[in-house]
């Protein structure tokens, strides 16, 4: 040992007079620069995931379909960014049993987007997020089409608690899992009332914007903006609450099945009578894609309420504007639910053409059956000069897409409603809308003096860069 710290020593010695010997003018110089490392890609989600956050300051992309299972959670941090895959389809599947907590804020949204560059995203780039439960649904053992494995959703809890889904933005999904099957931005499958989803917009699906397929959850300030096919499509038997939400419809495509603002239906099974869909919408703003009757708009566009298959559905202190065509009842089960109270149509008003309200065939009632049943608790008007109706309703047209294009809607639309017919007119008094959960406020339509899309929502997604 003593050996070896000498020689050590007489090492040292030499390297210092080595280095005070040596020519200044080519000094020694000690590189101390760290190394240069490749910025990593974003951290990968594939299979099923076990419970795990998702941090802010890292991204996030969905591979494939990715499944939470029972008994796993998905927790998200408020501004966190999550993409989506084009080529493997990514699609997050929150399965029955399992959670997802997206709780983000009003100055941090969580986001789900398109893995593609800013600029080139379109509707459909990915599957977007399937939410399942064990809430009541009216069909048997039901499956989200196009999942593999086959996920089964429902059951008979209907306080089930799926998690969180809070100030969330959906952009881009609904692509095309198996031929004719796409995905829409949210699903619902059986989610039950101790879910939270408030505050959530879905951008530029491929298919619809929010289905419920039975379940029982209630949400409060939806947005559904440039939706393919329909902004709320709602099915098997919903028992949910739905208080002020809003769609916008971008003119140029729509679904070649017929795009609407609400779709709502009972299953497949017309004869069905037990668990019927009767959920209850207040405080709707549906925002067609005509701004002026002489706009050209895609021929695909059709209702602003298609009601079919005994559905039952209840909206209530709503405005439905600019859509080609306005209220379908589609079978005879449908006018028997509204006409004996099963359903409901209160204290609505709906802008539309001369021609409105139609049926389907082989009915018993006629078109004027269901004018007359709208007339008495709802409102139609019918005029030429659209923008002079929208400013009589109090609307400002920088709500409507009008003929831009996808980048050329107003970055900061005023949906504030402070003058006009809609400031008045809705009423809380029927049973059906008399539950604590409703805000008993006095306009109808979505918005009175405050725009509670401020800060949180985004409508310009196809160049937002993340």
């Amino acid at each position: 040992m003593k050996k070896n710290l000498i020689l050590m020593a007489s090492l040292l010695t030499a390297i210092l007079t080595m280095n005070s010997c040596s020519n200044d003018d080519n000094p020694i110089v000690v590189d101390v620069t760290p190394p240069t490392t490749t910025p990593s890609g974003p951290v990968e989600l594939t299979g099923d995931l076990t419970t795990r956050t998702l941090t802010k300051d890292k991204k996030y992309l969905i591979k494939g379909q990715v499944f939470v299972r029972t008994g796993a959670v998905l927790t998200i941090e408020p501004g966190t960014t999550i993409y989506g895959d084009k080529a493997t389809k990514g699609t997050l599947v929150i399965d029955r049993g399992g959670k997802i907590i997206a709780e983000g804020t009003a100055a941090a949204p969580i986001v789900f987007t398109s893995a593609l560059a800013a600029g080139t995203r379109d509707r459909g780039d990915w599957g977007g997020l399937v939410i399942l439960g064990n809430a009541p649904v009216n069909q048997p053992d039901p499956a989200i089409e196009g999942i593999t494995p086959a996920v089964i959703f429902g059951g008979t809890n209907n306080a089930d608690n799926s998690g969180i889904l809070k100030y969330v933005r959906v952009e881009f999904a609904g692509i095309e899992l198996t031929p004719n099957n796409e995905t829409n931005s949210i699903t619902l499958g059986g989610v039950g009332s101790g879910t939270q989803m408030d505050y959530c917009q879905v951008s530029f699906g491929g298919d619809d914007g929010f289905e419920w397929f039975g379940g029982s959850m209630n949400s409060k300030y939806l947005v559904a903006f440039a939706m393919w096919d329909d902004c709320f499509d709602v099915d098997y038997g919903f028992t949910g609450k739905v208080q002020f939400g809003v769609s916008v419809r971008y003119g140029s495509y729509a679904d070649q099945s017929g795009s609407n603002i609400f779709e709502t239906d009972n299953g497949p099974n017309d004869n069905l009578t037990t668990l019927i869909t009767t959920g209850v919408f207040s405080n709707i703003t549906g925002v067609g894609p005509r701004i002026t009757n002489t706009q050209s708009i895609n021929g695909n566009y059709q209702h602003a309420l298609d009601l079919r298959r005994r559905t039952a559905l209840t909206i209530a202190n709503s405005a439905f504007v600019g859509m080609p065509r306005g209220l379908r009842m589609n079978q005879q089960s449908v006018v028997d639910n509204y006409t004996t109270g099963t359903g409901a149509l209160l204290n609505n008003i709906m802008v539309a053409p001369t021609t409105t309200f139609s049926v389907g065939t082989g009915m018993v009632a006629t078109a004027a059956t269901v004018e007359t049943f709208w007339n008495t608790t709802n409102e139609t008007i019918v005029n030429t000069d659209l923008a002079a109706v929208y400013l009589t309703l109090g609307l400002n047209t920088n709500i409507f897409f009008g003929t831009n294009t996808s980048t050329g809607y107003a970055s900061n639309p005023d949906f504030r409603v402070t003058t006009g017919t809609l400031t008045a007119g809705a009423s809380f008094t029927n049973p059906k809308l008399t539950d604590a959960f409703f805000t008993k406020v006095a306009y109808r339509g979505a918005f009175g003096t405050t725009d509670w899309t401020d800060g949180w929502a985004e409508f310009n997604p196809v160049t937002k860069v993340y």
